[in-house]
């Protein structure tokens, strides 16, 4: 059989095999931390960096329906690759929502042509990175921190602020930009695949046409949409490391774990309790799974409107809409509090010797809660009673 990338069972069949390969070395990698380059170049070679791009462009032109399940699937291999790869997908529209029409097309031709990787250092509540005018251009000195992939990265997006200047600026500078050097600073609990660290700017240049925007239609709710993206791409990442600590203890419990002594039972796969946990596992997880996909779906309808989007339209996408179909925030928070839950319980159902180092157990886990810190999922549950009690629409910002 002939792979043809462009069609969805294909590139979805691609992205399984791939998570399949990377799961061999998930444990041995996430120990040895360090720069993702081994699993970055994995990816260039199977053609899925351009998965969104549209096809006038060169790319494959995925909804986001099949692109939010692929980043599913490489999180259940390794919650670093998972993240690193949502990231990129979200990064590739940057010129599409945020920048002009000659942006747009730039961005995504390039990204397709030449097979690039995007990554980023945007947060905003760091702002020690200043970004100053030099003539018809610009020059930026200061830290970045959470620069994750940069170090892999072709196309680098960052935000830096003006000093008076209220908004911050957000830039792209391809990998070779003189001035920009990494602090290898970044030595986490968990994700320690993403190369995370803090970047220094030494009298960066910064040329007119690689700032951002203005957006094609500034009135559009559209242009905050990436927003609204990154939220629903996080939450595929949290569903597959949770998948992926669901599929190991099974196999686990299956072939290794004993049952207790007092079980009345001869296999693990027999013990009253080991059995109610994985029920429980199996609710909370397709429960989960069928919330974010419900809000995969609301969000491409959205992303199909793109400049006619409405802020009504995008609120609804982020809230549960009218008639309580299930959208992002709820997705988000649901998948938080799964997650978080099943990668610790499954010790309970795999054992004492299940904590041995070879096996990587804990990796699940400590890539859940490091990632699902980068925004407090408190705020969202706020942001969703808000609406529940008060018909409120979430406040507009990078994370929401």
């Amino acid at each position: 059989m002939v792979l043809d990338i462009t069609k969805p069972k294909d590139y979805i069949d691609l992205a399984s095999s791939l998570s399949k390969e990377l799961a061999q070395s998930a444990v041995e990698r996430d120990a040895q931390a360090g720069v993702p380059e081994e699993e970055i170049n994995k990816l260039r070679e199977s053609g899925l960096l351009a998965l969104i791009v549209p096809k006038q462009y060169g790319g494959i032109a995925a909804t986001w329906i099949d692109a939010l399940k692929i980043v599913r699937k490489l999180a259940k291999a390794d919650g670093s690759i998972g993240q690193l790869y949502g990231n990129h997908l979200n990064l590739t529209t940057l010129g599409h929502v945020l920048g002009t029409p000659a942006q747009k097309e730039k961005y995504y031709r390039e990204t397709a042509k030449n097979n690039l990787f995007w990554a980023n250092a945007m947060n905003p509540r760091d702002t020690r990175l200043k970004i100053n005018p030099e003539g018809e251009n610009f020059r930026v000195n200061g830290v970045k921190s959470f620069g994750t992939g940069i170090s892999v990265a072709d196309f680098r997006a960052f935000s830096a602020l003006e000093d008076g200047v209220e908004l911050p600026f957000l830039f792209i500078i391809p990998k070779d930009r003189e001035g920009v050097v990494s602090n290898q600073d970044w030595d986490n609990i968990g994700q320690r695949r993403t190369d995370s660290g803090s970047y220094t700017f030494n009298n960066v240049l910064v040329e007119k046409d690689e700032i951002l925007g203005p957006p094609n239609s500034p009135d559009s709710a559209f242009s905050t949409f990436l927003a609204i993206i990154a939220q629903l791409t996080k939450t595929n990442v949290f569903l597959g490391i949770t998948k992926g600590a669901f599929a190991a203890a099974r196999e686990y419990t299956k072939t290794t774990t004993k049952p207790w002594i007092t079980s009345g039972v001869d296999s693990a796969t027999q013990d009253p309790y080991i059995l109610h946990h994985y029920g429980d596992f199996w609710i909370e997880i397709q429960a989960a799974i069928a919330l974010a996909d419900q809000a995969a779906e609301k969000l491409q309808a959205a992303w199909e409107k793109d400049a006619e989007l409405t802020y009504q339209e995008r609120g609804e996408v982020a809230m549960p809409a009218a008639s309580f179909a299930n959208a992002v925030f709820t997705a988000r928070g649901l998948a938080s509090r799964v997650g978080i839950d099943i990668t610790n319980r499954i010790f309970e159902v795999t054992g004492t010797r299940a904590t041995a180092t070879k096996y990587g157990f804990d990796r699940y886990w400590r890539d859940l809660r490091t990632f699902t810190l980068h925004d407090p999922v408190d705020y969202k549950l706020r942001a969703i009673g808000d609406w529940v009690l008060n018909d409120q629409l979430p406040v507009i910002t990078q994370y929401s």
